[in-house]
């Protein structure tokens, strides 16, 4: 196989065959490091420095591929995250005041539903990125997996993005073009197809975990059960606290919103009720996230053992003894031990298998090659936990404030709250990490090992590649969140009925808001 390196600033062909091995189709590699050159010449960085510099973390191409896909991941369910919970709270939004007629809640769909464009605009760009990946740098998962990702991907575009796409332009711009009525049914219509597009995405992803409906043949998935495929064993778990993350990570962004303008006395009455709707939610969705985690946390140590071993730091199992859970410690791979270990005797094996006396798998059950990287998970689940203790003390706090009628005085609870705003967001980024890097060394459990998934890239055009993503995301992305943040701060305003006129040019027009013009009065 003839392959392209780079020496400088030139193209030298070469028959050196690739660092890993790779059996599926060809991937034109220069017009990929023309674009990133073109992208470092502009920040000004030299190309052999930044190889020079790669190399001196031991970074190859296969780690640099997983970075660049954690990277973009991680950038883009932020979106989708907040546009879930968003679009089905515009939909309560409206309900009430097409039940009440109380303006309050106009003005609080009009101005969430402005954040909820810019919201969703950034998600449809930031996805897209993705799934051109799966092709780019791990076209052996798309080879070995496609006939079964491939369909159910597209299953999600033919139902809840034509969803959308055929609702969203009703709900941003028909307020004054169409009934009350049918303005309701499109608001609905698109947080059904946000629920939808959860649905999809988490069939494809939770099968990669606990596969089955399939057989293969000649190296590729065949599938001959759509139903098992798509109602695998730890898909209704998944689903279910995904889509609840969602609508507490977006109370937790409202009641933020809230909480800064209480603090600076927009003591409005819509801004009370924005308040205290997102403190009942944290109230009751809370809780429930957690009950459903215990659930997720059985179904997983049924399914993925070593997942579980991994995010308790359980290396081995002394006769007789109950699993302890520990609240601290360091995982070791290389001394296989945990070290610095704050334990409670037996609260692990109560939790994990709802007994005093059953053994949880350790990892020293488990091969060394097909253990999970267990400093990273360990971590990782204890922050998510740990934030899901908060947003519960949130949601108790609050409610004995309101008994007291201190809800929208008391500064430091309104502090609090303030400060809890991303933390939603952050409980999703450390799930899904838990997740992710529990699953490995595979990346369909037991079947593909992620090794054997990425394209035959080499070292350069992999560095390159992510810086230029780096670069691009912080630009274009940096700008929606400054954005979407002036929106916040303006808060909810009185709005004119018959404002919105004319033909929209694109759907982020649905967030002109005369910024500019407000600024100068």
């Amino acid at each position: 196989m003839r392959t392209v390196m780079v020496t400088g600033s030139r193209f030298v062909w070469t028959n050196q065959q690739p660092a890993i091995p790779f059996t599926g189709n060809c991937y034109t590699k220069i017009p990929c490091i023309c674009f990133c050159k073109f992208t470092l010449a502009l920040i000004n960085i030299d190309t052999t420095t930044l190889t020079l510099g790669l190399c001196m973390f031991g970074l190859d191409a296969f780690y640099l591929a997983r970075i660049q896909f954690a990277f973009t991941v991680s950038f883009h369910i932020i979106f989708p995250a907040i546009t879930i919970g968003l679009a089905s709270y515009l939909a309560v939004l409206e309900g009430l005041w097409l039940k009440t007629r109380n303006p309050d809640w106009r003005t609080l769909y009009h101005f969430w539903s402005k954040i909820f464009a810019v919201n969703f605009g950034m998600g449809v760009v930031s996805g897209l990125v993705m799934a051109y990946q799966f092709g780019t740098n791990w076209s052996g998962f798309s080879q070995f997996a496609g006939s079964i990702t491939g369909p159910l991907l597209t299953y999600e575009v033919l139902t809840a993005f034509f969803l959308e796409a055929g609702f969203l332009g009703v709900m941003l711009f028909g307020w004054n073009k169409v009934g009350p009525g049918l303005h309701f049914f499109a608001t609905c219509m698109v947080a059904l197809g946000t629920i939808m597009s959860t649905f999809w995405i988490l069939a494809s992803n939770s099968w990669m975990h606990t596969p089955q409906g399939f057989i293969v043949e000649n190296g590729q998935v065949v599938p001959v059960d759509w139903f098992k495929v798509i109602f695998n064993p730890s898909f209704p778990y998944r689903l279910m606290h995904m889509t609840i993350a969602a609508f507490l990570s977006s109370a937790l962004f409202v009641g933020a919103s809230a909480a800064w303008h209480l603090l600076r006395g927009n003591n409005t009455p819509a801004i009370r009720k924005m308040f205290s709707m997102a403190m009942w939610m944290a109230l009751v969705v809370a809780p429930i996230q957690a009950m459903v985690g215990d659930m997720h946390g059985l179904n997983t140590l049924e399914h993925q053992p070593a997942k579980i071993a991994a995010i308790e730091g359980h290396w081995e199992n002394p006769p007789g003894e109950a699993t302890p859970l520990l609240l601290f410690g360091l995982p070791d791979m290389e001394q296989e031990r945990t070290r610095y270990a704050v334990a409670i005797p037996a609260l692990g094996s109560l939790i994990l298998t709802h007994s005093l006396d059953k053994q949880v798998p350790a990892l020293k059950d488990f091969p060394k090659d097909q253990r999970p990287y267990s400093p990273i998970v360990f971590w990782s689940f204890r922050i998510m936990v740990g934030l899901g203790v908060l947003m519960i003390a949130l949601g108790v706090a609050a409610l004995w404030l309101r008994f007291r009628d201190r809800l929208y005085q008391s500064r430091p609870f309104l502090h609090f709250a303030l400060w809890m705003g991303p933390a939603g967001l952050i409980a999703i980024l450390a799930g899904w990490v838990t997740t992710e890097v529990g699953r490995q060394p595979w990346v369909v459990y037991g079947l593909l090992r992620t090794a054997d998934a990425v394209s035959a890239h080499g070292d350069l055009q992999m560095s390159l590649s992510l810086l230029a993503f780096f670069v691009v995301y912080c630009s274009v992305f940096g700008v929606g969140y400054s954005y979407m943040v002036r929106l916040i701060t303006k808060g909810p305003q009185e709005r004119d009925e018959h404002a919105t006129q004319g033909t929209p040019a694109r759907p982020l027009s649905a967030a002109g808001e005369h910024l500019q013009a407000d600024e100068d009065k």
